[in-house]
């Protein structure tokens, strides 16, 4: 398997799903009112000043704020994240764009031809390059970049670390077709998903597990890259990566001459927007709009969020290990109150979240989680811990000799970081479970993640695209670089191979998905699913085309060309 979903700011970076930071989007008075006096609302959509090109003035410069520079500079590599993916987009080729709403679309910058066919009961796919498209170390973009980034994805040499498996492992073939500017994919089966492949596609030289695995170890390598942008300057010390218009693009010109991506940490990223030192602050919560509601040419976006935000526990330690104690410690959770602290003064509401394949907006979505039989009730979780023989001992549970406790890392110095955990502190106290909270960087957000350094950890999964149960197994099968909880068997991968991914149609997976979904939670208790949130940035008056990478930001699956992501004309007068 592996995945197409990411973590908002951790590890697993790949094609669908991505590892992130748990989102904020809360907290204090904000500059809305209580609930009491507006009733709380839902946000729909996207938000991100969408311009064309010939509103915006060639020139200018930009610095937007960034979690880390991720240690592993690949995003398909399994500890990839959300910043690894948006640092990657800016400087290497975008084959694929998208829409708000998901309607996928080849960039004719880098493809002339992108159709499906089914032959013989297979999907074959037809990518025909454009052959002005160049690496920048002068080499021509082929079929074998289609070829290198299926041989590193596709699950068959263990060697590699991919962070998603997903669609690439039912590829029997890629092949060249009338000419080195051609590749031919041919499926084993029919795949409904065929839009969401080769997002990210790897240069030919990335061609073995070595320089797959660590050839982007703290290493941009701008000359296997290709677009708009190069990198200028990668300053891994000082936090700072900056990127300049490439000389040996062929597309329309760059927007702006400078792009800098700065290392911030939430209470620092909004001091520095309200000082003008970057221009764009994103997630903010109700006390950073409140400190910034007065600061002339400055513009606020709400957008719709594709990521959801989520608990998971470490079944590899000892005191989590039981099934038991797993479902009772998500059944102690009192998600209303989690997103009550999370949204005050935002006068913000949404439906609760049930899955982790489909969001509540999207067809086809069932609350798998209440048909697993979750729900909110202290009593249950006591009497569970009971049964299973955790008697407590003081104020913490105690059985031969092992505590129910645990350790909670949370990252970055913003207040509502620490109010949520202290929350998830009292409520699991509740059950007699002890939960120390472990105050980290943000920058080591990753690094933690990846080493498995916690018991218990906050994170969002972000989805780049549409698709859903494409990559469900990056949810929930047992290698799977999102689902850390050591939960995932084989015997769950085996179904959803079988019982999901061989059916042949998106309705018939997506529906077959989600009644397996409910199984498996039920089944293993590893993650619960918390809330999605809105996405709610500032930006200086002007700046336009906002948040182009996939994974996250205020275009919903929007992907747009970097190269237009400009300053309106006259905004800098």
């Amino acid at each position: 398997m592996k995945l197409q979903h990411k973590l908002l700011g951790v590890v697993a970076a790949g094609g669908a799903l991505a590892l992130t930071l748990a989102g904020c989007a809360g907290g204090g008075n904000g500059d809305g009112g209580s609930a009491e006096e507006t009733p709380a609302e839902t946000i729909t959509g996207a938000d991100y000043n969408p311009q064309p090109r010939e509103a915006l003035e060639q020139g200018g410069e930009v610095v937007f704020p960034i979690t880390e520079i991720t240690p592993q500079m690949n995003p398909n590599h399994g500890d990839g994240s959300v910043d690894t993916t948006t640092l990657w987009t800016w400087y290497n080729p975008q084959f694929i764009l998208m829409t708000p709403d998901g309607e996928a679309s080849a960039n004719p910058n880098y493809l002339t031809g992108w159709e499906a066919e089914e032959v013989d009961g297979k999907t074959v796919l037809t990518f025909t390059i454009n052959p002005e498209a160049k690496y920048n170390n002068g080499d021509p973009i082929t079929w074998e970049t289609y070829k290198t980034t299926w041989e590193a994805l596709n699950g068959t040499n263990e060697e590699y670390s991919p962070s998603s498996t997903d669609g690439y492992s039912l590829i029997e073939s890629v092949e060249q077709g009338d000419d080195e500017f051609q590749a031919v994919v041919t499926f084993k089966q029919v795949y409904p998903w065929w839009q969401g492949l080769f997002w990210n596609p790897l240069n030919p030289e990335v061609n073995s597990p070595e320089a797959f695995n660590t050839g982007y170890l703290e290493e941009a390598h701008p000359e296997w890259g290709a677009g708009p942008y190069k990198i200028d300057d990668l300053d891994l010390n000082g936090g700072t990566v900056s990127l300049v218009p490439n000389e040996n693009w062929w597309g329309d010109e760059p927007l702006l001459d400078k792009v800098t991506f700065r290392v911030l940490e939430p209470v620092a990223m909004v001091n520095a927007f309200q000082n003008g030192e970057i221009d764009y602050a994103d997630n903010l919560t109700a006390d950073n709009l409140e400190q910034l509601k007065d600061l002339e040419g400055a513009v606020t976006y709400r957008a719709q969020r594709t990521a959801t935000n989520l608990l998971q526990l470490n079944a590899e330690r000892p005191q989590f290990a039981d099934l038991e104690v797993r479902e009772a410690m998500l059944k102690a959770i009192d998600r209303e109150q989690i997103k009550e602290v999370m949204w005050d003064g935002l006068n913000y509401t949404e439906d609760p979240v049930g899955s982790l394949n489909l969001f509540p907006f999207q067809e086809g979505y069932v609350d798998a989680l209440s048909e697993a039989g979750w729900e909110f009730n202290v009593d249950d979780a006591n009497a569970i811990l009971d049964e299973a023989g955790w008697e407590l001992n003081g104020d913490v549970r105690e059985k031969d000799g092992v505590a129910l406790e645990g350790r909670l890392p949370i990252f970055g110095d913003d207040p509502i970081t620490q109010a949520r955990a202290q929350v998830i502190q009292q409520q699991l106290s509740a059950i007699g479970v002890k939960v120390e909270i472990d105050v980290r960087p943000a920058a080591d957000f990753s690094t933690v993640l990846s080493t498995k350094d916690w018991d218990l950890v906050l994170l969002g999964f972000s989805s780049s695209d549409p698709y859903g149960v494409a990559y469900m197994c990056q949810l929930y099968c047992s290698d799977s670089s999102l689902n850390l909880s050591a939960t995932g068997t084989p015997e769950i991968d085996e179904r959803i191979a079988n019982e999901v991914a061989a059916l042949p149609t998106a309705e018939e997976q997506t529906a077959a998905g989600l009644k397996l979904e409910s199984e498996i939670i039920s089944q293993t208790w590893g993650i619960l699913p918390l809330y999605m949130g809105p996405w709610i940035s500032m930006a200086k008056e002007g700046l336009a085309n906002l948040t182009p990478e996939t994974y996250t930001g205020l275009d919903l699956f929007g992907l747009q060309p970097v190269e237009n992501v400009g300053w309106e004309k006259g905004a800098a007068e």
